[in-house]
């Protein structure tokens, strides 16, 4: 028997539907959906569920308080299973096969998943013949070439992908321990600290400090609007910015009621197309249309899953030769998609764009089958469009610009205009993210008069340097060698996770400033590139056979060691720098009954709440969700000047709740509606001073119910039913 190996399940269901004659029969392998055929070779395709296994510590290493946190770091690496099921399924498989195939995704993570798998076949079998299948995409095509040109294990790339995992461990878990035990926060609130996530973090602390800092510096903007056969355009000081305001108010006084033409020039500017997607650009370009990282590559994971595009984690921005351009572009001649594949398809040559990353493990990130809208999700269908469009770009023509400049003498100034119209759309027409709009400026001639219709003086102040939007923080690792193309998008969301960041851009917590702050201080290595980008090579070096797994975790853990030695030096420090920094993370601001500070706090119980400082003297307090975490924003209350909060859930967004106070009040009088509802009379019988007498004089009169009642004029029904009209006005207004 044949056993066939992918990494998902999903995978294994397509393979097997493309591998198979007919329909390959269903069945159940201690628990698990195997799919089997005969082709003259009998064969079970079988998914994984990503990892099956875990590298940890032994258990001995568990106890927090008892166990030192840099004794982790020369501390025993044992692998244990994760998904027992598939672990069984595999040992009860691989007895009874004869071959293996290793059919999980080619890069660093999918050689290891397979290599953890064959280990596991292999315990139970252990002279099994084995082989590797590598493709790009799970299309008919590509996974037939694959399976008639197996390849060995590339057993270099998954002790990369192993390096990768011990290294990860032993630097997050002793170093979150040892962080956490200094700030004295255990339990579910415990500091995240890693050696691609603090690093990260201190980019995004770093920026805000940058902003914290910033001194604006007023300047002025001088603006004359002119007017051309009927058409108003605006013209701009050409001093960009003037930085004392007496030349400006001597600028602007000089605008009179003309303007004269004094140079007209027109050009034209070619603009290039994009360059193939790999990951990084991808995430970029979803970021732009509204999808996060972490979205953007679950997305692209399941049309890639489904067959529709290429492999989503690529390096490389330059298309290999192995592929058929031209067909792929020809499998849309019909669809949603087909007027953009004519008009590619009726050039001699297709020639693509070239990037500068060119690999050889996967193309770039290209739509490898034709999708209907009707059978995609929404957003998947977003991801897929921005695929196909991408893709068509970079075999396009350059959109080209008209270009005008023109400037004008006012009195002695010079003020300027400048526009700009497409005039041919080239890859603009495939692919329209973000494009520009035309800037268009009436015919001019030099030398000729315009009336002055407006101007404007601009009080203006330097803006600080912008927070990191999540597609632009992810260029930014790539450049500095943060993570890789897999782990990127994971880390950012670590981050908002743990509630050291949260809104787009992103915008650190008091806590990640504790954190980071302690750390650059005592520990400057661990928020430093330098050292994990130098791991990253050297992992780099491990898949290319150039060093050895065990060198490169032996540094790791040299490295490691260095920087406890630097902690423990610094232990009282960093210990009152935490708990500093965390005490601010909890103020919210003011009390508004005897002004002490309002801070997040617990009560015996377990449960939170805002207290005051002030307590017992004062006990003014505000209640607090009973989960989540708490952030306390930069964003105060108009009415009480306190901070906003928000609540992370560990969804995809926190929830915004605003000034606890404002919600307080909002909350006790919506309970008191709802309490007053809640003892209003529901039957005439309920009225208070309504008995079974009162009752049957009402009936009689026709009314049964409060509806009832309150819709009659007492006056009338005092002469109906003999009743006071003093007491029917009262009833009305209990049941209303």
């Amino acid at each position: 028997m044949h056993l066939i190996i992918a990494e998902k399940h999903i995978a294994a269901k397509r393979i097997a539907s493309i591998l198979c004659p007919g329909k390959p029969d269903n069945k159940r392998v201690n628990g698990i959906d195997t799919y089997q055929f005969d082709d003259g070779d009998e064969k079970v395709i079988m998914g994984l569920s990503g990892h099956i296994v875990q590298v940890d510590f032994p258990r001995a290493y568990n106890n927090w308080q008892e166990v030192d946190a840099g004794e982790l770091v020369d501390a025993d690496i044992i692998t244990t299973p994760t998904h027992t099921r598939i672990v069984g399924a595999l040992k009860k498989l691989g007895r009874e096969a004869s071959k293996v195939t290793i059919a999980t995704d080619y890069d660093r993570e999918g050689e290891l998943i397979g290599v953890e798998a064959l280990d596991i076949v292999k315990e139970v079998n252990p002279d099994i013949e084995f082989d590797r299948v590598v493709y790009s995409a799970i299309t008919k095509s590509s996974i037939e070439e694959a399976f008639a040109n197996p390849l060995k294990i590339d057993f270099n790339l998954a002790d990369a992908g192993h390096s990768r995992q011990v290294i990860d461990l032993v630097w997050g878990a002793a170093l979150t321990r040892y962080i956490s035990l200094a700030a004295m926060r255990l339990g579910k609130s415990f500091l995240s600290v890693g050696r691609v996530q603090s690093p990260t973090l201190a980019l995004i602390v770093d920026r805000e400090k940058e902003r914290d800092v910033f001194v604006p510096q007023p300047y002025w903007e001088i603006y004359a609007t002119l007017k051309k056969d009927g058409e108003l355009f605006t013209t701009k000081h050409s001093t960009a910015r003037f930085w004392d305001k007496d030349e400006a108010e001597a600028a602007f006084g000089k605008i009179g009621k003309e303007a004269v033409v004094s140079l007209v020039e027109t050009g034209s500017k070619k603009d290039q197309p994009p360059t193939p997607f790999n990951t990084t650009e991808f995430i970029r370009a979803a970021n732009s249309i509204g999808f996060s990282p972490a979205n953007a590559m679950r997305v692209a994971e399941s049309l890639y899953t489904n067959g529709f595009i290429s492999y989503p984690r690529t390096d490389n921005t330059v298309y290999p030769k192995s592929i058929d351009l031209r067909a792929q572009i020809e499998m849309f001649s019909k669809g949603a998609f087909s007027r953009y594949a004519t008009k590619l398809l009726a050039k001699k040559e297709l020639t693509p764009t070239r990037g500068k990353k060119e690999t050889t493990d996967h193309p770039p990130i290209f739509p490898a089958s034709v999708a209907s809208k009707s059978k995609l999700k929404e957003d998947e269908w977003k991801v897929y469009e921005l695929v196909v469009r991408r893709f068509f770009a970079t075999f396009a023509e350059p959109a080209v610009w008209e270009t005008i400049k023109a400037r004008f003498d006012v009195n002695g100034e010079e003020f300027r205009a400048n526009g700009a119209r497409l005039i041919e759309e080239g890859w603009r027409w495939y692919y329209h993210y973000n494009a520009p709009e035309d800037r268009l400026l009436p015919k001019l001639a030099e030398g000729e008069t315009l009336p002055i219709s407006g101007k404007e003086m601009l009080d203006k102040e330097t803006m600080p340097p912008g927070r990191y939007g999540q597609g632009r923080l992810i260029k930014i690792m790539e450049d500095l060698g943060l993570g890789t193309k897999a782990t990127r998008h994971e880390i950012i969301s670590k981050l908002y996770s743990r509630s050291y960041v949260h809104g787009n851009p992103l915008q650190p917590t008091q806590t990640a400033y504790a954190v980071v702050e302690a750390l650059e201080k005592y520990a400057p290595t661990i928020t430093k590139h330098d050292m994990t980008s130098k791991l990253e090579e050297d992992m780099d070096r491990i898949a290319e056979g150039n060093v050895s797994e065990d060198e490169v975790l032996l540094e790791s853990r040299t490295m490691l060691n260095s920087v406890f030695d630097e902690l423990k030096e610094n232990q009282e420090n960093i210990s009152e720098a935490l708990r500093e920094g965390l005490r601010k993370d909890k103020i919210i601001g003011e009390c508004p009954e005897c002004g002490s500070e309002l801070m997040v706090r617990r009560s015996k119980r377990g449960s939170r709440f805002i207290g005051c400082n002030g307590y017992p003297d004062c006990t003014f307090s505000l209640p607090l969700p009973k989960s989540g975490n708490i952030l306390v924003t930069d964003k105060q209350c108009e009415e009480h000047g306190l901070y906003h909060i928000k609540i992370n859930t560990g969804k995809r967004r926190a929830w915004d709740l605003g000034c606890v106070y404002c919600n307080y009040i909002e909350w006790k009088a919506s309970s008191k509606e709802e309490k007053k509802a809640e003892d209003k009379p529901k039957t005439i019988n309920d009225i208070p001073g309504v008995g079974k007498v009162t009752a049957e004089k009402l009936n009689s009169a026709g009314i049964n119910t409060v509806e009832e009642l309150i819709k009659e004029d007492p006056r009338e029904l005092a002469k109906n039913t003999n009743l006071p009209i003093g007491k029917i006005i009262k009833w009305q207004e209990i049941i209303t």
